[in-house]
């Protein structure tokens, strides 16, 4: 976790899909993973019926082990849910 916001502010492409990832590209965190993905693979996720669990667990976790909410935008948690761009 400690280099979440470089990997996720500099993926050069999803990891899921391999589609290459232009600045202006948005790309967020898995929440099974925590792995870089593009708009679309997130879209895709986000269908699996495991998702909500998945979410509770991972914000659950994230929580105890940066000691801030998911909701805050300086925390890992974040950026499960909202996505970057590249600068």
């Amino acid at each position: 976790m400690e280099n979440w916001k470089k990997e996720l502010e500099c993926a050069g492409q999803c990891s899921r899909c391999q589609k290459p990832l232009t600045g202006k590209d948005r790309r967020i965190l898995s929440v099974f993973d925590h792995r870089p993905i593009c708009a679309k693979c997130k879209k895709e996720e986000e269908k699996r019926p495991d998702y909500e669990d998945a979410s509770r667990q991972m914000m659950a976790k994230c929580t105890e082990q940066t000691g801030k909410p998911y909701g805050d935008p300086a925390g890992y948690c974040f950026h499960h849910f909202c996505p970057f761009t590249c600068k």
